[in-house]
């Protein structure tokens, strides 16, 4: 009796079905388990090769584009480039990428060696400067044809079809909570609308960097964690189904412990009203709020009180509103402010970890998303409760940062015997 081939017919084919592995090592102090969904396993190394297959595919599908013919063109930060390049190698197209200068040579070389074109913008000019770019090269491009990860519907679909599916089925539908970082926002959102569908009472954590928090109501600016945290709210990312976006705080956990009833609090808390079951709401203030009463309970985050704001004239004096641009309200209640601390340092810290400690040779974002969940972990409310979190890419993408500085140069210098 013959045995069932189980040779991929392409490249394509051997895209998702990651493994998910239990952190053990790095959650001293954790009441929830943690399991990390390996999306550095997939054929080139990170998340965005569903998306890559998944954009052609759905194009192609569409009739908007033919191999051999076609010129696709995407804005990139590397990953969703590379994602792209090796489907495009294997499909017969040509393309040409967008990236700011800012991210890893790793992911030009990677790029290159798969024949994609690549255009480098200054990092002054932001996103918005790639994505010109990019939009410059459709004008004056024949065939060509722009892909959009920002705002193509295959991304979140993607992951709504084949990520959450795995992991509800790879937890035997045990899972609490979903942690993953925010670039283009399509993993968290389709993989969150997924498991929202099976439970609505899974929780779903997005992560952002504190220097460029837009999403928490913050400016955008430069940070060290490449592949999130984009500077824009992006419009594929469904705003609704986020419990609550993971903010680094604007102060150190020293500074916090220091405060003192009565001192003001930075704008931009993150919010949550003690009655009713409310979500987490957005505050803004010139001055920010003032405090009553600060508790630091030990597990990375604090609780503050505040008094409440009551109608008329008060009302101008600091606003309230639901997050992302729901209606104004007023709260007329005592409110409490989750401050959960994360930076590029800790982001960078927690991925060196990962290798050290658990095995994981992971990038600067997997370190964000991981430092997050655990400090959800240590939550008393989620005790006994299982946190699946997102490991975007593997770290070797990452050996010409400032993720490996000190390594490289040890590297660089030991003695030949």
């Amino acid at each position: 009796m013959e045995g069932k081939c189980e040779i991929a017919k392409d490249v394509t084919e051997l895209i998702g079905n990651t493994p998910m592995v239990y952190l053990n090592n790095l959650v001293d102090g954790c009441v929830a388990r943690i399991a990390a969904k390996l999306e550095m396993m997939e054929p080139c190394s990170s998340v965005k090769d569903r998306i890559g297959h998944s954009m052609i595919k759905d194009a192609e599908e569409k009739g908007l584009i033919t191999p051999g013919k076609t010129v696709l063109v995407e804005a990139t930060s590397g990953n969703t480039g590379i994602g792209l390049a090796f489907i495009a190698a294997a499909k017969g197209y040509k393309l040409i990428l967008v990236m700011p200068s800012s991210y890893s040579l790793e992911r030009r070389i990677v790029l290159r060696a798969f024949g994609a074109e690549l255009h480098i913008t200054d990092i002054s000019k932001g996103i918005a400067g790639v994505f010109q770019k990019a939009e410059e090269i459709v004008e004056r491009t024949p065939d060509a044809y722009y892909l959009n990860q920002f705002e193509n519907p295959a991304n979140p679909r993607i992951h709504y079809e084949t990520t959450g599916p795995e992991i509800w089925k790879g937890s035997a539908e045990k899972v609490d909570a979903l942690v993953a970082g925010i670039g283009t926002g399509g993993t968290v959102t389709g993989v969150g609308q997924f498991l929202k569908e099976k439970n609505p009472n899974i929780k779903v954590y997005g992560v952002e960097p504190t220097e460029s928090s837009v999403l928490n109501g913050g400016k955008p600016g430069p940070h060290k964690i490449q592949g999130i945290g984009a500077g824009i709210i992006p419009p594929i990312l469904d705003v609704n189904i986020l419990d609550e976006v993971v903010p680094p705080s604007l102060y150190s956990l020293g500074t916090l412990e220091r405060r003192k009833p009565g001192v003001k609090l930075p704008p931009h808390c993150m919010l949550r009203r003690l009655y009713g079951g409310d979500p987490y709401m957005d505050a803004w203030n010139d001055m920010g709020p003032e405090l009553l009463a600060w508790e630091e309970d030990g597990h990375g985050f604090g609780r503050a009180y505040l008094p409440a704001w009551l109608g008329g004239e008060s009302a101008g004096k600091c606003y309230q509103r639901r997050l992302f641009q729901m209606p104004t309200i007023l709260l007329t209640k005592l409110t409490e402010i989750i401050a959960i601390l994360v930076s590029s340092e800790e982001s960078i810290e927690m991925a060196k970890l990962l290798a050290l400690k658990e095995g994981l040779l992971v990038g600067i974002s997997s370190g964000a998303a991981v430092a997050a969940a655990i400090k959800i972990a240590k939550r008393p409310e989620n005790a006994g409760k299982l946190i699946v979190v997102i490991i975007p890419s593997f770290g070797e993408r990452y050996l010409s940062t400032v993720l490996f500085d000190s390594l490289r140069q040890e590297a660089e210098n030991m003695p030949v015997e």
